[in-house]
């Protein structure tokens, strides 16, 4: 089982979620990080995402390998047992 509670809580983890979205966006159109300068600019690029499938299939892509850890099998997250890291010194 995923341990989102930890998750929510490590800033890490949005960082990636918000990189998994964002790259893909900007790649498919072409952009970089300079080419938004202004608030419309940002709304322009959401919606244009939002309204293009592959790109959204994309995100959903990068978003999925950022959120599973590829340490353990399936979708769940490695317990602390497993890890070696039970809490014992």
């Amino acid at each position: 089982m995923i341990d989102w509670k930890a998750r929510i809580k490590n800033p890490s983890f949005w960082i990636s979620v918000i990189i998994a979205v964002v790259t893909p966006v900007l790649a498919y159109m072409g952009l970089t990080a300079r080419d938004i300068t202004t608030w419309g600019a940002v709304w322009d690029i959401i919606k244009g995402a939002a309204a293009n499938p592959y790109v959204m299939l994309m995100a959903a892509v990068s978003v999925y390998n950022a959120v599973i850890d590829p340490t353990s099998p399936g979708l769940s997250d490695k317990s602390k047992k497993e890890d070696g890291k039970d809490g014992k010194l």
